[in-house]
């Protein structure tokens, strides 16, 4: 008698075990974009006298070893995706920000003393790696699980990783108001602790369904539009992300409260507007919203730099926040549907072009403040320039061949 045929049974079998898939890795996104924001959410507590009494530039210069931790991992992904499966580089990821939000929750202790800078940068250091490990596998893992949605399923992970980056500084100021700030990256080390503990134990599940993620050596000459449009991203982001609070508390005096509301309206505007690009991906092409949203992100620039009050600036750092929403999640889904046997090395290269960008607004603008006397309103101004040079980019890119 022939045996019974066992492929239904495996595949019943494999069904709850890839639900659990992904939802660990869409709580991954929320997990990541919580300790992303961190750091800008409290950028007063880094520049108050009662706090670290850092400078513009010193605050700014904090990112240095983030950036570079973050593009060393992003770029190298294909080779560590070689050498230890995508699973491995997810871990490593989330490893990376455990260690990064246990040295921030622990920097108080050693804020009065020499040792809180370097521990500062440690910290930020290790948050590079995490972000620049786990981001480029965490997109690459849903392009393979959800290949015939790949745009709506990019969108959808960045929009939880928005709606960590919008939670992180309501939090903040909630713990700053209970008068311990250092509260949220605790949590947030409990958080990617218990996030790794069943993604290690899912491994070999993972790696199976990421086999469908292919990858390729050398990248294709339509690759380095698809890098400057995830670099220009990167500086229009975080001009709005990192100096957000410091703008509106230091140069239009404004409450801290409102500037933090302010960097939540950015970001939860960011995240609602991959929700509803992602709803809306099936009746309005992604090129055409990929071709509009830098020409809205120009004109909040403009507006944001007059923005002297509490509504104005809450309004346009929101619509800064809208224009923003979809362009990184179109940029890696975009260029892994143009050339989807390099997906997954594409994926890597362009997180480590949007950390370039993330770097250059990230410590250039403590400089350009501090040194050459620039305002932040001159500066975010001056960023609708990079806005239109994206836009540009964007039709060039929605040109395929």
């Amino acid at each position: 008698m022939a045996a019974a045929p066992q492929t239904p049974r495996a595949v019943g079998e494999l069904r709850p075990a890839r639900r659990l898939i992904v939802v660990l890795i869409y709580l991954s996104g929320v997990v990541q974009g919580l300790a992303l924001v961190t750091f800008p959410a409290a950028s007063t507590i880094f520049t108050s006298p009662e706090g670290f009494h850092l400078t513009s530039a010193g605050y700014g210069n904090l990112f240095l070893p983030q950036v570079g931790l973050a593009i060393a991992a992003a770029a190298s992904g294909p080779w560590l995706t070689r050498k230890l499966g995508l699973p491995g580089v997810l871990l490593v990821g989330l490893g990376a920000d455990f260690a990064s939000m246990l040295l921030l929750a622990a920097s108080p202790l050693v804020a009065a003393t020499p040792l809180a800078y370097p521990l500062l940068c440690s910290s930020t250091a290790a948050l590079g790696l995490g972000f620049g490990a786990a981001v480029p596998a965490l997109n690459t893992a849903v392009e393979a699980l959800f290949p015939a949605g790949a745009d709506g399923a990019v969108l959808a992970l960045n929009a939880l990783l928005g709606l960590g980056t919008a939670l992180a500084p309501v939090l903040v100021a909630l713990c700053s108001a209970l008068g311990a700030w250092w509260l949220l990256p605790l949590a947030m080390a409990v958080a990617s602790a218990s996030l790794v503990i069943p993604l290690a134990m899912l491994r070999p599940a993972i790696g199976e369904a990421a086999q469908a993620a292919p990858s390729a050596e050398g990248l294709p000459l339509r690759f380095w539009l698809y890098s400057a449009a995830t670099l220009l991203y990167g500086i229009v982001e975080t001009l709005s992300g990192n100096w957000a609070v410091l703008y509106l508390s230091a140069e239009r005096h404004l409450a801290a409260g409102t500037a933090s509301i302010a960097l939540t309206a950015f970001w939860l505007a960011t995240t609602l507007g991959r929700v509803l690009f992602a709803a809306l991906s099936r009746i309005v092409p992604s090129r055409l919203v990929y071709v509009a949203l830098p020409g809205l992100l120009a004109i909040s620039f403009q507006v944001v730099s007059g923005a002297d009050s509490a509504i104005p600036a809450i309004a346009t750092f929101a619509a800064a926040g809208l224009a923003c929403s979809a362009l990184l999640p179109l940029s890696i889904s975009l260029g892994g549907a143009e050339f989807p046997q390099r997906a997954a090395t594409m994926s890597g290269e362009l997180i480590a072009f949007y950390q370039i960008g993330y770097g250059l607004a990230a410590f250039g603008v403590g400089p350009l403040h501090d040194r050459a006397g620039l305002s932040y309103a001159s500066l975010y101004s001056l960023g609708s320039l990079f806005a239109l040079a994206l836009a540009s980019v964007s039709v060039l890119i929605s040109r395929r061949r």
